[in-house]
């Protein structure tokens, strides 16, 4: 994996940002707010963004805001989005470095993560755009995955590394997003 977060070798993984679950989480307005601004930007950048849905009749769609910047959703009953042959299928194989946000931290977010890095891809879990209703929760689930082989990165961190210097064609366009 490359020290730094490299556009041309990234995907956006955008896991079950759902109508029905975002007001139980915690700080979930920011959690969608970070998770928007990385799909804004990977747009910009034209960086490929691919959403999860779990039990979207019961826990709604995708958060309108965030399903308009997905390039494609997969529907899920297993909290590991891996078990979905048609999620794996959907990873670009020119794509090493996932770089995942969402809902819950401690289940699907994690549990995927794990799948991920059992199956030897390259992951990046974003704190600031995953979100769990108990905050210990999403600790742990940070904590478990680092200790797994993810890295845990913010989204500025990963905005600006995708940049790499402030004279990019989309800096102020990406600027104007963040602040």
């Amino acid at each position: 994996m490359s020290y730094l977060c490299d556009a041309s070798r990234s995907m956006l993984i955008v896991i079950d940002l759902q109508q029905k679950l975002m007001p139980v989480i915690t700080d979930g307005e920011q959690v969608l707010a970070r998770a928007s601004l990385l799909a804004q930007a990977a747009r910009l950048l034209h960086i490929p963004v691919l959403g999860t849905v779990q039990q979207p009749l019961r826990l709604g769609p995708t958060v309108p805001a965030i399903h308009t910047l997905l390039d494609r959703t997969i529907e899920k009953a297993d909290f590991d989005a891996c078990a979905r042959p048609e999620f794996l299928a959907a990873l670009d194989s020119g794509r090493d470095e996932l770089i995942l946000a969402g809902c819950e931290a401690h289940v699907c977010v994690l549990q995927t993560a794990m799948g991920l890095l059992h199956r030897k891809h390259k992951v990046r879990l974003v704190s600031d755009a995953v979100g769990s209703r108990n905050p210990a929760d999403k600790a742990a689930a940070l904590h478990r995955a680092r200790a797994a082989g993810a890295e845990v990165v913010s989204s500025e961190m990963v905005m600006f590394e995708w940049m790499r210097h402030s004279e990019h064609p989309q800096f102020k366009q990406i600027l104007k997003l963040i602040k």
